[in-house]
């Protein structure tokens, strides 16, 4: 079965900085695309950041690119999500969330078969 744990969110002030962690159990990482998604209150879930491993495509969205950067340690087991200059707008509940290599997502919630259980982001003053 395949599980994570996601680590590293957490309450922080605007402008401020956060790195979200994503270990998997059960499998190794190497063999799957991974991508990074929120969803905000009231709102759908959106892709942020996707890094499709086979082609080395990395596909940002308006809300992370130039902030957000995605990353992965294939020794570790981890993929992370690097995020810079924190606004109110983007709290929400991250998820880490990975499909088998080769997919060639084009980083829509709905491509991805296997999720994290989310972790809340809360950028606050």
């Amino acid at each position: 079965q395949l599980q994570f744990v996601e680590s590293g969110g957490g309450l922080v002030q605007p402008g401020g900085s956060l790195r979200l962690s994503c270990t998997a159990s059960g499998f190794s990482l190497r063999f799957y695309d991974i991508g990074w998604f929120r969803q905000a209150p009231g709102k759908k879930r959106e892709g942020l950041s996707c890094l499709n491993a086979s082609s080395g495509k990395l596909i940002e969205t308006d809300s992370a690119r130039g902030r957000f950067t995605i990353s992965r340690d294939n020794a570790e087991n981890t993929a992370y999500l690097q995020m810079n200059n924190l606004g109110i707008e983007d709290t929400g509940v991250y998820y880490c969330a990975v499909v088998a290599l080769g997919t060639e997502t084009l980083c829509r919630a709905y491509e991805y078969d296997y999720w994290g259980q989310g972790i809340q982001v809360t950028v606050s003053s």
